[in-house]
Formats: C-alpha cells, structure tokens, sequence
C-alpha cells in the first residue's frame, strides 16, 4: 500500500501547528507550519511527487525557515526599554556594593536587595567597595573600586 499525501493534508498540518503554537506559544511551531504549508504548495503545483520527497522537503525548509528567523531576529533584534527584565542578574551590573564577606581565592559571596550572589574578582577583604562589571549566570564579575 503506497503513501498518498495530497497538497490539502500538508495544509492541514500547517493549520494544526499554527493552533498549536496559538495555545502553547512557543515560537518554534509556527516556523514548522510555514515549512508545511510551502510543501502543500509544492504539492499543489506538482501533484505527482512522491512522499518521500515531500517529507525530504519538509524537513529542509523547516530547517532553513527556523534558521532565517534566526538570521533576521539576531540582525534585529526586538527593541524594548527595559531589555533586562526577565535577566535579572545583568540588571545589577553597574551597582557598587560594600562587601560583608571576603573574597578568597577569587570567590566570595555578596548580599544585593534580598537575595545572596556568588562573586568572582581579586581576593579583597570586608568593607571594600566592588563594583558589579558582568554576570556568568549566577556569579557576579566584580572589579575592585579605588577611591
């Protein structure tokens, strides 16, 4: 029994996935309804392709839609005036803060607002002035201030 996938089922894929990605926003499934929907175009325009093809197809634009969005989202990125919101330890960066506990052997650990960050920087001790200069995940960088 041979596979037959016409222009309409493609289509009706790419419909599911767009309902998917209503539901579950996750900005992945609509690259993927786009791929669908160009190979039931394809299909369309030339109705005897094999489904082999057509799934080789598939999975070609679905990688080369995810990967221009990529190119363009990257090339323009999305403007907003609060561009650490949901980075909450690069909102810190810049803040000066007196130190409670040492730095030792280049680890330390700091109190900012009401919550506890592990720091990197020069070995230092209580009541030096540091300043935040970056963050690596959960550990602040901090550079020591002279004043």
């Amino acid at each position: 029994m041979e596979l037959v996938l016409d222009f309409w089922h493609w289509w009706i894929i790419a419909v599911a996935l767009v309902i998917i990605e209503i539901l579950a926003p996750t900005f992945f499934a609509l690259w993927i309804a786009i791929a669908a929907f160009l190979t039931g175009l394809v299909l369309f325009i030339m109705p005897d392709l094999q489904w082999q093809y057509q799934v080789f197809l598939f999975a070609i634009l679905s990688v080369l839609s995810i990967l221009a969005w990529r190119r363009y989202y990257t090339s323009n990125p999305i403007a907003t005036d609060q561009p650490t919101l949901n980075r909450r330890g690069e909102q810190y960066i810049g803040r000066i803060i007196t130190l409670k506990i040492p730095i030792e052997d280049g680890i330390g650990k700091i109190k900012v607002d009401d919550s506890t960050w592990k720091i990197e920087g020069e070995d230092c001790p209580v009541g030096t002035k540091v300043k935040i200069v970056g963050v690596d995940n959960v550990v602040f960088k901090v550079e020591i201030i002279n004043e």
